[in-house]
């Protein structure tokens, strides 16, 4: 089959489309023919082995998985032993390993029926933004209705998500982005939307700040949060710091949550089919669609990591056959 490989950590230069061996399912495993597939920042985190954090679980020199890619929407060709939930012909969605290749493994537990009303591209956007912001806005933050909530990078791949949950679960939402995705989190049900290079933050307090951004101090995003409020930190982009990149913020934020009214919570996502369904039944409802800005074919996978690196992505990115 056809892939797209990396032999070492690094900018996505010596990425190379070649020729590998179709993988066999293993117990609780599905072999997926990858329709498209999903980019965004992980992707680039596991390609470079950047934070050096990251290495510790993905290996040290080198990546232990050759293949980027883990968003994916395609058809189940094959199940490993074990695997009840799901026969050849099925349509899916979901994360795997590898998915920037013709032919993907994947966890039977992190993959559902893909939503009819979705084409394979517009699933591919969904399984990692999509259950980063469902874990962000229904678990950490346990947003209610009416709360005053807001979502900083509210145009990208996890805050267009949050910005459409946080409305489904009738709170008051405000967009803050950059003045090219105005119009797009306004179509997205924002109540309010804040051009960032306007106002880096907005002079009033919120119940619930989401923070996708992940590059503004702490006591700059407690002062616009009540007193009980909850922060919720989604990653975390800096422009320098190679081992942590940012996410000493979020430890930071676990050390000062105890002692302070304001709850700080580091997101934890969990991948997984109940996610999934629970996205499913969103989208089928009309509350969430995803947005897909563009679309590369596998030959350009390097191109299409760079232009999420670059940060300016509205939505989603997808590798589609």
């Amino acid at each position: 089959m056809k892939a797209i490989v990396q032999d070492r950590y690094g900018p996505a230069d010596p990425l190379r489309l070649t020729d590998v061996e179709t993988p066999t399912p293993r117990a609780g495993q599905v072999l997926v023919q990858v329709r498209a597939a999903g980019v965004d920042p992980g992707v680039w985190h596991l390609m470079t082995g950047l934070p050096y954090a990251v290495r510790l679980g993905y290996g040290l020199r080198r990546p232990r998985n050759r293949v980027p890619g883990m968003d994916l929407a395609g058809v189940v060709t094959a199940v490993g032993p074990g695997v009840t939930t799901f026969t050849p012909g099925d349509e899916v969605y979901g994360t795997g390993a590898g998915s920037f290749a013709e032919y993907a493994l994947a966890p039977a537990g992190r993959l559902a029926p893909k939503p009819a009303s979705l084409t394979f591209t517009e699933a591919a956007a969904v399984p990692v933004s999509g259950q980063t912001a469902l874990t962000a806005v229904r678990d950490a933050a346990r947003v209610r209705p009416d709360q005053r909530v807001l979502v900083i990078g509210a145009g990208g791949g996890v805050g267009s998500y949050a910005v459409q949950l946080a409305r489904a679960a009738d709170a008051q939402v405000t967009g803050l982005c950059g003045p090219t995705k105005l119009d797009l989190v306004r179509s997205l049900g924002a109540h309010d939307v804040i051009d960032y290079t306007r106002h880096d933050l907005p002079d009033r307090r919120y119940d619930v700040i989401i923070d996708t951004a992940g590059n503004r101090p702490l006591s700059r995003l407690r002062r616009i949060l009540t007193a009980k409020g909850t922060l919720v930190l989604v990653g975390g982009e800096a422009r320098d710091g190679r081992w942590l990149q940012g996410f000493d913020r979020q430890l930071r934020a676990l050390a000062l949550s105890p002692f302070v009214g304001q709850r700080l919570a580091p997101l934890v996502a969990k991948e997984c089919t109940a996610n999934l369904a629970a996205l499913t039944g969103h989208i089928e409802a009309g509350q969430v669609r995803p947005v897909v800005e563009r679309t590369f074919p596998l030959t350009r996978a390097a191109e299409a990591i760079r232009h999420v690196k670059a940060g300016h992505t509205s939505g989603k990115v997808v590798i589609a056959s």
